[in-house]
């Protein structure tokens, strides 16, 4: 009797912690969206914000909200969404806990073919580019896939990793071959929000949200699978069709990432593994808590970039890159910390 309280108060300040959690991304969230939009090479007061964004009169500070940051600061928590939760779903499929879209070659390969698409066919719009995107992203995952396997994080890693300065070297030539649209691509190529507008990103939101409506009805999946496969069966799931819907949905929401602001890596790294240690290993909260929390990073990196940049910016994607390596290194550290 005084074990079943125990786990009932348990399960109500695990579930009382969670919601805290919840509610504490979507302020952080609303927050980093007020500091994207207010901050820059020239810093705007709240009040301005609310001014631009809510009574729009055609001032000077107006115009620089609603034509400039407030879409490049849309494009990002869309973008920033569709990161954490292609790195939160890789993670659960692969179970391999540093498996993240930019760190296996994923968002690189997507790139390459939208660089080939461009290069070949002279195709620039998103909604066509987001062909070559998935493809690409396909093509990427089966082939760090065949290289590094799945017995070994850091085989994987590295496989990645050489796939990905193969991906790289490819896009350079490409560059080199193509000149008219070298200085184009070389911004798209280090991952940035700079001159995006809401209308690309009209033609890219049906495929996030397939995405999107995938990842929501395969945490318990998910979940089943992470006890065995056996145990999944069991259980009513499928293991093969969860993973086949799982690598679908990572492959649609890193292609429409890309094709929107070019590769970013890291994001899908880091914040699935902070989600975890604030609420544990269920999918249900770390997916739907990786589409919060992820906006918040690459919006953060972002205003970074603009203010330590100034009067130019730094690229997210470069942000992304001296950030995320740090946190990698910790991640690394801390699995070789638990492996002892």
């Amino acid at each position: 009797m005084v074990q079943a309280m125990a786990r009932v108060t348990e399960g109500r300040t695990r579930g009382s912690t969670r919601t805290m959690v919840l509610v504490g991304a979507l302020l952080a969230l609303a927050a980093a969206f007020l500091l994207s939009v207010g901050f820059g090479s020239n810093a705007l007061s709240l009040g301005s914000v609310l001014h631009g964004l809510f009574a729009y009169d055609g001032s000077f500070d107006d115009v620089v909200i609603r034509d400039d940051r407030l879409p490049r600061t849309v494009v990002g928590v869309v973008v920033g969404m569709a990161l954490g939760l292609a790195g939160a779903l890789l993670q659960a499929i692969t179970r391999n806990p540093v498996a993240d879209p930019g760190l296996l070659g994923i968002n690189y390969g997507a790139a390459f073919a939208i660089v080939l698409g461009s290069a070949l066919f002279s195709v620039t719009a998103p909604d066509q580019l987001i062909w070559f995107a998935f493809g690409g992203a396909l093509f990427g995952t089966w082939l760090v896939s065949v290289i590094g396997g799945a017995a070994s994080p850091i085989r994987l890693v590295l496989a990645g990793v050489a796939v990905q300065a193969v991906f790289v070297g490819l896009n350079q030539a490409l560059q080199v071959i193509n000149t008219h649209n070298l200085e184009q691509m070389r911004f798209w190529l280090v991952g940035s929000l700079v001159n995006r507008d809401l209308g690309a990103l009209a033609g890219l939101v049906p495929f996030f949200l397939v995405g999107v409506v995938l990842a929501a009805v395969l945490g318990r999946p998910l979940n089943a699978i992470a006890l065995g496969e056996d145990t999944a069966r069991g259980l009513g799931a499928n293991p093969a069709f969860t993973r086949l819907a799982g690598m679908a949905a990572v492959g649609l929401l890193s292609a429409a990432a890309t094709a929107a602001c070019g590769p970013i890596a890291f994001v899908g790294l880091m914040v699935p593994h902070v989600v975890r240690l604030l609420v544990g290993q269920d999918e249900r909260w770390v997916l739907p808590l990786s589409a919060l929390l992820a906006p918040v990073v690459l919006l953060i990196c972002d205003v970074l970039g603009r203010v330590l940049g100034s009067p130019g910016e730094i690229q997210v994607g470069v942000m992304m890159d001296i950030v995320g390596g740090i946190a990698f290194i910790v991640v690394a550290r801390r699995l070789k910390a638990v492996r002892r």
